[in-house]
């Protein structure tokens, strides 16, 4: 998604977003009213989505904002928003903060293999297919850390645990690129 769905409004504001901008949740925010709630808190933590509590650490902003950089006022808020991301953008804590980012990043990522418009680095592209790959002939070989011959239901558990890490690795491999598109250098 690259842009908030069409009859929606800033849940900050509650007015038309004003510099669109997806938080890590899924959730869209005004550039500005997002960062205000930052400012407000913590400068040292990443605010909390005013929506869903969990901690925003990384801010994508839409296509549309993102063109129009030469205008002073959105240049200055998407500045802001790369400061946020290149302090923030880096740090997922724990398992379970990357489990719930999952979702958003492979939603983004896919759409970003599928659009020719975009580009990821070719190295990026590779190592995300080779993961995939590797996966893929992982679950569908007879070879099994857990066979599933013996022991059931319980020898899928490798072949999900062996899917979810590749999942894992490559959303941090697309949280990379992410911050490094819209946290400057």
């Amino acid at each position: 998604m690259e842009a908030p769905p069409e009859n929606d409004f800033c849940s900050i504001c509650h007015a038309n977003f004003h510099i669109p901008c997806q938080a890590n949740c899924s959730h869209w925010f005004c550039g500005n009213c997002i960062l205000q709630v930052w400012n407000h808190g913590s400068a040292l933590h990443p605010c909390k989505c005013p929506l869903c509590r969990r901690e925003i650490t990384l801010l994508v902003p839409s296509e549309a904002s993102s063109r129009q950089r030469q205008d002073p006022e959105v240049g200055e808020v998407l500045q802001r928003i790369e400061r946020y991301n290149r302090i923030f953008g880096e740090c997922t804590n724990g398992l379970m903060q990357k489990m719930q980012d999952l979702p958003f990043l492979l939603k983004r990522l896919l759409q970003d293999l599928i659009n020719p418009q975009r580009s990821l680095p070719l190295v990026m592209r590779a190592r995300i297919y080779l993961a995939m790959i590797v996966s893929a002939i992982y679950v569908l070989s007879p070879v099994d850390i857990i066979p599933e011959a013996l022991l059931g239901i319980i020898g899928l558990l490798d072949d999900f645990i062996v899917v979810l890490i590749c999942f894992l690795h490559v959303a941090a491999l697309y949280r990379s690129v992410l911050v490094l598109r819209h946290g400057g250098s």
